[in-house]
């Protein structure tokens, strides 16, 4: 567990070919391209990976390509997330986790269990595996909110519980997290827009969308910040801000998938039930782009 999972992580996204397959050409040239620019790990089979609609095989050859590509440079956080104990926990004491550093384990979604559900849901989990474990709490995705009690105590009772990606958008709730943490355990910012705030009260990075498309200039803003120069950060911060905005307008992965269509780096195919981002918003996309430079 000596892995700490700092600075901007960037949730990849799965490329795809306009008949539908993977493009694992595609997803060579994004890890080489986070590689080049910056980036400090890389999160695979998140929900910007639309994990959901891979099969086994998908998933198994994604993560191998990646793994294999990256090569020990930077850490690699996989995700496991289900919503199904019995199937998480299967996966993490069978799956080959070689190269893998960390595991993301999302609140169980759909089925909304109560705090105590979610606390033993992520017991169950902990103690399958020595891996180190980032809980993920997202409930606009998940239906369910993990109270900063839960999470408290999570990170209280299990040792390989070592951070969580927080993207509830609530920063009363964060900040708490912050404030109780025991040591050893990181808060995690789930959502590029509020990344330099949380930061400034505690928060040790990112798991970012925007950083696919742009991980030079995120990560940057991440090392400023994490420095204490808040000044320059800010400035990154701010200049992002209508960015951040449109890679959400349309979902996730719509918005940052359009982009990097854009700075011709994939084809912009995403799998049902997901849709490309509207032609409207592409046009606000690239001329966003054009006042980046």
């Amino acid at each position: 567990m000596q892995t700490r999972l700092t600075g901007m992580g960037v949730a990849l996204v799965t490329p795809f070919k306009e008949d539908g397959s993977v493009d694992y050409e595609a997803l060579l040239r994004l890890v080489d391209y986070q590689l080049q620019n910056g980036t400090d790990f890389l999160c695979v089979l998140g929900t910007t990976a639309e994990t959901p609609t891979l099969s086994k095989e998908e998933k198994e050859k994604v993560k191998r390509t990646v793994i294999d590509r990256v090569n020990g440079r930077i850490p690699i956080l996989l995700g496991v997330g289900s919503n199904s104990t019995q199937a998480v926990v299967e996966s993490v004491k069978n799956d080959d986790m070689t190269g893998v550093d960390a595991l993301l384990v999302v609140v169980p979604y759909y089925n909304k269990p109560s705090q105590e559900g979610i606390y033993q849901h992520y017991k169950a989990v902990a103690e399958a595996t020595e891996l180190p474990i980032v809980l993920y709490n997202v409930p606009g995705r998940t239906g369910v909110n993990m109270t900063a009690e839960t999470t408290l105590r999570l990170a209280r009772d299990f040792d390989n519980i070592v951070a969580i990606k927080e993207a509830s958008g609530n920063i009363s709730q964060m900040d708490e997290i912050i404030r109780n943490k025991p040591e050893g355990f990181d808060v995690i910012s789930g959502d590029d827009g509020i990344t330099f705030p949380l930061i400034t009260l505690g928060a040790v990075g990112v798991i970012s969308v925007l950083g696919n498309a742009f991980p030079a200039e995120f990560s940057k803003m991440n090392r400023l910040a994490l420095q204490g120069n808040y000044a320059e950060a800010l400035a990154i911060h701010q200049k992002f801000a209508e960015m951040c905005n449109l890679l959400f307008v349309d979902g996730n992965p719509a918005g940052v998938k359009a982009m990097l269509n854009i700075m011709g780096m994939m084809e912009n195919k995403l799998r049902l039930p997901l849709v490309p981002a509207r032609e409207a918003t592409c046009d606000k996309l690239r001329a966003a782009w054009q006042g980046l430079k």
